[in-house]
């Protein structure tokens, strides 16, 4: 006699919803039904299709087998005794081919034995036929929850660890480039499209891959910043795609990758120049099939990532000169955007040297230092070779030390705003001896690079030197 099936309409049913846990990622979950009777799959899709994003059923493991292949999904639920193979052997071939999203196993025949070998073979839970509504409800609730707060717990230890000088909005600016780049985010960020992000290291790469995801569809979903530059080459593949236990060496346990904690969301790879020759070829694969395969499984897994690159290499003469894969590079470069060096955005110091002062001060509760007009010409005449990270640690260690640094702001001349002529004249003649000093003394060298006649030069430092 077949287990009964839940009655909606009954006392526990789809209508009793009252005791079934909220969860907040239900909405946008998308679940596979694996079970051989059409009335529980009937009463199962029926239940959940107004609560979830995506509901799909299968009748047996072979079609489920072809859904997974085309689509990802956030959660299983799976009769364990079912015509051919069970539920508890398929489960164990999915662990086995780095399938690493939770199932619920649902059985009408309910012993210890059974019990066990599902939880060693990997189900998140176990239910028992007949159930009530609010019974699986639940169980779905605590796995989307449990799996939700595992990929947040594994991102943010990520964030903590590239702490200090991350993770700051470092779009503030009123220069041209800078507004041109803030109205490229707008426009590309609600697109699926795959953006290349070039620019000098340290022009703020990252932070705007994290407004690109920030203006997105996926921005409830996580943003993963990986530096590829940071990984050694023969563990980037396990890193990106995860490994199966017993996949080479030191594999003791499987471990899903980077794209699997980013599902459903981005995933930013940085100085993503550095890859291998081999990892290009791979990444180039994933791109196009938008499946990932983890070392050591035989299958492919579906994954739904939108990808962000950065590098501050010219991989247009790395494409020339064999070392980057022309096709990987076609397929990264769908949109550029490039962030132009601080020293050609002078514009854009002012306002990033006051959020950072007020930002920073905060944080390490100390007061802030005063932006006078002659500081903020020394701080907008300085070249920035560090670009925006370098004026920020500057920011940094001058609220710890209580002043500028002397090769960036001479000693007084945050003392003379009362006088601003002089102080002007004391930022003229710092910025060009500082000048002359780079140029090894050269005064015609000087002159050039401070764009001035070589006679005006000479008169100044005749003046100077009395």
């Amino acid at each position: 006699m077949p287990p009964s099936i839940p009655d909606p309409a009954a006392p526990g049913g789809s209508e009793a919803s009252e005791d079934v846990a909220f969860s907040p990622h239900l909405a946008g979950a998308s679940i596979l039904v694996v079970d051989d009777e059409p009335g529980m799959r009937n009463f199962l899709v029926r239940m959940l299709q107004t609560r979830c994003r995506h509901v799909a059923e299968a009748a047996d493991v072979a079609a489920a087998s072809r859904l997974l292949e085309a689509a990802p999904f956030d959660l299983i639920i799976l009769d364990n005794i079912m015509a051919g193979r069970t539920g508890l052997q398929w489960l164990e071939e999915l662990r086995g081919s780095g399938f690493y999203r939770d199932v619920i196993l649902i059985t009408a025949f309910a012993d210890l034995e059974t019990a066990i070998t599902a939880l060693r073979a990997g189900a998140a839970d176990f239910v028992l036929k007949p159930f009530r509504s609010n019974q699986i409800l639940n169980a779905i609730a605590r796995c989307l929850d449990r799996g939700r707060l595992m990929r947040e717990n594994f991102v943010l230890r990520r964030e903590l660890k590239a702490m200090p000088g991350a993770a700051a909005p470092l779009m503030a600016g009123d220069s041209v480039s800078t507004r041109a780049v803030r109205a490229m985010i707008e426009r590309v960020g609600p697109m699926p499209s795959t953006v290349l992000i070039t620019g000098e290291s340290g022009t703020g790469k990252e932070v705007t891959a994290r407004a690109l995801h920030a203006v997105s569809v996926r921005a409830a979903k996580p943003f993963v910043p990986v530096n590829c530059a940071a990984i050694a080459p023969e563990i980037i593949e396990s890193e990106l795609f995860g490994h199966l236990k017993g996949a080479f060496t030191g594999a003791a346990s499987s471990r899903e990758g980077l794209f699997f904690y980013a599902q459903g969301g981005t995933l930013f790879l940085d100085e993503v120049g550095e890859l291998p020759p081999a990892m290009q070829s791979k990444l180039l694969r994933v791109i196009e099939d938008r499946k990932v395969r983890p070392v050591g499984a035989e299958r492919e897994i579906p994954v739904d990532v939108r990808l962000v690159a950065a590098t501050n290499a010219n991989l247009t003469a790395q494409v020339a000169a064999g070392r980057f894969r022309q096709d990987l590079y076609y397929r990264l470069n769908v949109v550029n955007i490039h962030l132009a060096p601080l020293r050609e955005r002078p514009e854009d110091v002012a306002p990033l040297a006051h959020m950072f002062i007020a930002e920073l001060s905060a944080r390490l509760g100390v007061p802030p230092l005063d932006l006078t007009e002659p500081v903020l010409t020394f701080l907008t005449r300085y070249p920035w070779p560090g670009n925006v990270r370098e004026l920020r640690n500057v920011i940094e260690r001058s609220l710890i030390l209580g002043d500028f640094p002397r090769d960036v702001v001479p000693e007084g001349v945050a003392e003379e705003e009362d006088a601003p002529g002089t102080a002007l004249d004391a930022v003229e003649k710092a910025h060009m001896l500082k000048v002359l000093a780079e140029a090894g003394g050269n005064r015609a060298e000087a002159a050039r690079r401070l764009k001035v006649s070589r006679k005006t030069l000479d008169r100044k430092l005749k003046a100077w030197n009395g």
